[in-house]
């Protein structure tokens, strides 16, 4: 299955509310929200991000169907450096392949936007997020044991 990425869009809250919800989508993470995700509350999060100047946010979308999987990110955008985040919302396509198809499409597009260095961080004990992002490119810089941070450079 193939999938493609496109900017967020208003009415993706409707779906990504849910998955927010969903305590097993955050395992790995260091954040997680601490309330329950209302559509509302969605709605405003979705609204002020895609105004946010230092960020770029895509939904992952199954092509053909166009059905609306998960989310990829760059944040804290400066320097020609941004940090790279994603997940799969829909939890029937992990382990399909579509992880690692759009974490090479967002870090291509990063690239065409000008950036020269993405990284992220991801708990080691996330072996299938850390082998998919060994096949982006990234590197891992640094470990404490628990966290990696992993870095991909624009090759010159």
């Amino acid at each position: 299955m193939e999938a493609y990425i496109r900017k967020l869009q208003h009415g993706d809250h409707l779906t990504s509310c849910h998955w927010r919800n969903n305590p097993e989508i955050w395992k790995y993470t260091g954040s997680r929200p601490d309330m329950v995700i209302t559509e509302q509350i969605e709605e405003e999060w979705l609204l002020r991000v895609t105004q946010d100047p230092t960020s770029t946010r895509w939904a992952i979308c199954i092509a053909g169907t166009d059905e609306y999987v998960g989310n990829v990110q760059l944040t804290d955008i400066k320097d020609g450096t941004a940090e790279f985040h994603i997940f799969i919302g829909n939890t029937a396509w992990w382990g399909k392949g579509i992880g690692l198809q759009a974490t090479r499409l967002m870090v291509e597009e990063g690239f065409r936007m000008g950036l020269q260095e993405i990284y992220l961080y991801v708990d080691a004990a996330n072996k299938p997020a850390v082998a998919i992002y060994e096949r982006c490119g990234f590197e891992v810089t640094e470990s404490d044991g628990n966290k990696l941070k992993m870095v991909v450079t624009l090759s010159t």
